[in-house]
């Protein structure tokens, strides 16, 4: 029960970190401190997507999978949980970039916007 339990919990915080990577840079907003801890994490969601690769959290909950006599699953945890849901069906290498770019872009926007407003604070 442990196990399963565990496992579960890294599903949540897998797709915390993901919307996080995404949606990060608003929080810059509030609390000043947040671009330290969002861009090394979106710039790792970046570098997994552009690589296909596999994050570790998904080898750490097929391990607790297995631990609690569950199979684990091929592949990531954006091909088994998310994928039908966020990638349409024909997911090629082409469209990852297109949407690593669109998880840039975004964010470039957030950090633009927060440096503009707080120059224009400062100014004020």
């Amino acid at each position: 029960m442990f196990f399963r339990l565990s496992a579960d919990a890294v599903i949540l915080l897998h797709l915390a970190f993901i919307l996080f990577v995404v949606f990060g840079a608003a929080l810059a907003f509030r609390w000043r401190w947040i671009p330290f801890i969002h861009l090394p994490a979106a710039a790792w969601g970046i570098f997994i997507e552009l690589t296909s690769g596999i994050c570790p959290l998904t080898y750490l909950e097929n391990h607790l999978r297995r631990q609690a006599g569950q199979a684990g699953y091929s592949g990531g945890f954006i091909e088994h949980y998310v994928l039908n849901i966020i990638y349409p069906a024909g997911l090629t290498p082409q469209i990852q970039y297109v949407l690593a770019g669109i998880v840039l872009v975004t964010n470039i926007g957030f950090y633009l916007w927060l440096i503009l407003d707080r120059r224009g604070r400062r100014s004020a």
